[in-house]
């Protein structure tokens, strides 16, 4: 599993945040837990399959905000349950 940060721009509200959360979901099936913070400008999500960066950010791109950096990182479960 990996987590995907991404770095948005543009994002100034929570139906922003809605927006971004759905063009994600659209565009990386299999997406789990996809939250938006307009505040940090962050977006971050969960998936088993490699991420087509192209296709994310131009599904991103779509809907009027613009995509600054990706990272993917092994995920880590946190918590009680995920040691």
């Amino acid at each position: 599993m990996n987590q995907v940060t991404l770095h948005v721009e543009g994002m100034a509200c929570s139906m922003c945040e809605a927006h971004v959360n759905e063009a994600v979901r659209k565009a990386v099936p299999g997406a789990r837990n996809v939250k938006s913070s307009h505040k940090k400008g962050v977006t971050e999500f969960v998936t088993e399959t490699e991420v087509d960066e192209a296709a994310l950010r131009r599904a991103i791109g779509e809907t009027g905000y613009t995509v600054q950096s990706v990272q993917t990182a092994p995920y880590r479960k946190r918590g009680l349950f995920g040691l």
